[in-house]
């Protein structure tokens, strides 16, 4: 039970102080002197709702004078410096982290608490241990033991074979024979345990990647919240640092998983690259995804529309204005694809008539969206034709309006999903997100892999073709040579590549 510091009661039993931070940014401090039980659920004596938390997570327990912590067989397991653990004994200062993305728990001890000394018993005698079912020495006992019980008809056969090869080449083969049963049980045994650890490893190199979605998310909010305070500046500043982490943690399993190994072909790698760069997870890629971005591919290769949009957009300044501005947001610069797609990065467009009125400029701003990003519709609104009191015709300043509103997209409901952004800018919001809102808020569950599968009887062919022709076209800009076009990629100097 939880007592207050002045009602802790001397005893065998040392007080455990228990400091918790969740949600991000709040930290709740506990002292237990009996065992407590952390989860999602009311009855745990500290409650945490968090995606990551089980329903009963983890068992704190005193044992003979020392505090140990035990995962509860949860879904998303405790983490002790990034390393999955079962449990463990408590030191002063501790730190566990519930799921591999989820809060973090920090135990403190007032003082080091002796352990019993042991005296074992003088008649206490080892049992005979039997041994290991996947040695050899088991197989030696199975055929060659003398256990008591009657020998099958198989066993015997064995043994009067092995008898007789014993008796002409004893000194020459028993070391082959034995060294060749070995050498076949630590190869099976070998293989099995390499598939299940790639399998462990995919698994956890998921949970890393959709960690870092969710900490993207958490890093928007605090910064909606806090940013204007040093406090909250130092906040954001931990939550990047521990991102980065995870990052570098994603990077190394990708290695050891062979992901972007040499078979894959060029083009397969940067369809994997530009995937992870809109928000989604290289190991979670539905299998049609590469067949379908090289549709698309082939679908630009067909006219001259990409090519001479991105001189448009190199020629007057458009492109290194456009990255900066969305790396500015903490967004991926490739967006830029997405004013490619909507305009061409031609900024007197007017689109056509919708019930919202004309959408215009190089982003294509229906004027509901245009004024909650404070831009100025002009007086010409009803009318297809450039206004030049209209300030979507303004390309600066409707690509900031651009960029904050695709950061809100990204960062609350898209749940940090580049793919489910674009979809909700071309079909609107109002008409996507009540889809995206019957989803788990979490960036494993809501996403557009999920989106698909869920309603794609239900999303207009435009917004399908939208979005694949964006991806693609951000592939072909990562080594337009690579694809037949003649240009180069035109956010290079911003990419830092």
């Amino acid at each position: 039970m939880s007592v207050p510091h002045s009602q802790i009661v001397p005893g065998s039993t040392p007080a455990l102080r228990v400091s918790v931070e969740a949600p991000p940014g709040v930290r709740k401090d506990f002292e237990f002197t009996q065992s407590f039980h952390i989860g999602r659920i009311e009855e745990c004596e500290i409650c945490i709702k968090n995606e990551f938390v089980s329903r009963h997570h983890v068992e704190i327990a005193c044992e003979t004078g020392q505090w140990r912590f035990r995962d509860l067989q949860s879904s998303n397991g405790v983490f002790i410096n990034g390393q999955q653990v079962p449990g463990g004994t408590i030191q002063d200062g501790q730190v566990i982290r519930l799921g591999v993305a989820g809060p973090e728990v920090k135990f403190g001890l007032p003082r080091p608490v002796p352990k019993p000394v042991e005296t074992p018993s003088p008649k206490t005698v080892a049992p005979q241990q039997k041994p290991d079912p996947a040695s050899v020495d088991h197989y030696l006992e199975h055929y060659f033991g003398n256990d008591g019980r009657p020998a099958g008809d198989h066993t015997i056969m064995v043994r009067q074979a092995f008898s007789k090869v014993q008796k002409k080449q004893r000194l020459k083969y028993l070391p082959v024979i034995v060294g060749l049963a070995v050498i076949a049980l630590a190869a099976g045994g070998y293989a099995l345990w390499l598939h299940r650890e790639a399998a462990k490893q995919k698994a956890l190199a998921q949970d890393i990647f959709y960690g870092m979605k969710s900490l993207d998310v958490d890093i928007a909010r605090v910064e909606t919240l806090v940013s204007g305070t040093p406090q909250g500046r130092e906040e954001i500043r931990k939550y990047q640092s521990r991102r980065q982490e995870m990052e570098k943690n994603y990077e190394r399993f990708l290695t050891t998983l062979h992901v972007y190994d040499t078979k894959l072909t060029p083009q397969q790698r940067l369809i994997l690259r530009v995937a992870r760069i809109f928000g989604e997870c290289e190991l979670a890629m539905p299998p049609d995804f590469e067949k379908e971005v090289n549709n698309y591919i082939q679908k630009w290769k067909s006219s001259k529309k990409l090519e001479n949009g991105i001189r448009t957009a190199n020629a007057n300044g458009y492109t290194s204005f456009i990255a900066k501005e969305f790396l500015s947001q903490d967004l991926p610069p490739q967006f830029f694809y997405l004013a490619m797609q909507e305009s061409a990065f031609d900024p007197l467009i007017s689109g056509p008539p919708t019930h919202m009125g004309f959408a215009k400029g190089m982003w294509q701003f229906v004027p509901k969206t245009a004024a909650k990003y404070g831009l100025k519709v002009g007086p010409l609104a009803l009318l297809p034709r450039p206004d030049p009191a209209d300030d979507r015709h303004h390309w600066d300043r409707e690509t900031k309006a651009a960029a904050a509103y695709i950061k809100d997209l990204y960062s609350t409901d898209a749940q940090a999903s580049g793919l489910l952004v674009m979809a909700c800018y071309n079909w609107g919001e109002d008409y996507v997100l009540p889809y995206v809102k019957k989803m788990p808020a979490n960036p494993r569950d809501r996403n557009f892999w999920r989106l698909l599968a869920l309603y794609k009887n239900k999303i207009p062919e435009e917004t399908y073709n939208y979005v694949f022709y964006i991806v693609s076209a951000a592939v072909i800009g990562e080594d337009p040579h690579l694809f037949g076009f003649n240009f180069d990629n035109p956010l290079a100097h911003v990419d830092g590549r």
